[in-house]
């Protein structure tokens, strides 16, 4: 019996298998699409970071904006002032305080010897108070003489930061606010 072969492929040395420079090529261009595609992912989640942080920021300045200013309107009248405090004779008769320490970084409410925290993270915080009637054809306010008897107005400012991946962001803008003592 004779076997012949009827049909026979024949492969070609170029479709055998791939050269070394189009495996080097191929390995360089997914090398890069990966370079990218982790780049960004970094950049996404360093974005995210800071907007999550840029909105926990706001909203605890926001409610310790509004704990100030609830306060201080009910007030009777600010007893002393100093650089990081302001103390005050509450509707009730009863002490109220506002406290920064810088070293701490937060901003503390002290009632009936509770101590509340309405800022932490808190880098910078500055109390003034004026008079109530504006200067002629001016926003600003006047400076008062006397504490206790003069003032009808206390600014608040303040910049609040966190760190986001290692690194000091400033995540919100100052946040200022004029409180008018209504009861006085």
């Amino acid at each position: 019996m004779v076997c012949k072969i009827t049909f026979t492929k024949q492969v070609r040395r170029r479709e055998a298998a791939y050269t070394l420079v189009e495996t080097s090529v191929g390995m360089g261009l997914a090398v890069m699409l990966i370079l990218a595609v982790v780049s960004f992912s970094l950049y996404s989640a360093r974005s995210f970071a800071g907007l999550g942080n840029y909105v926990d920021l706001e909203t605890s300045s926001q409610k310790a904006l509004d704990t100030m200013t609830r306060d201080i309107r009910q007030t009777r009248c600010l007893e002393q002032i100093k650089p990081n405090e302001l103390v005050f004779r509450d509707w009730d008769g009863k002490t109220l305080s506002f406290r920064y320490a810088p070293e701490q970084k937060t901003l503390l409410r002290e009632k009936d010897g509770a101590i509340q925290v309405l800022l932490s993270e808190c880098d910078f915080l500055v109390f003034s108070n004026y008079q109530r009637n504006p200067y002629y054809a001016q926003y600003e306010q006047y400076p008062v003489t006397t504490a206790a008897t003069n003032t009808k107005l206390i600014s608040v400012s303040w910049l609040c930061s966190r760190k986001i991946t290692g690194t000091r962001l400033n995540t919100e803008s100052v946040q200022t606010a004029k409180i008018v003592i209504r009861n006085q």
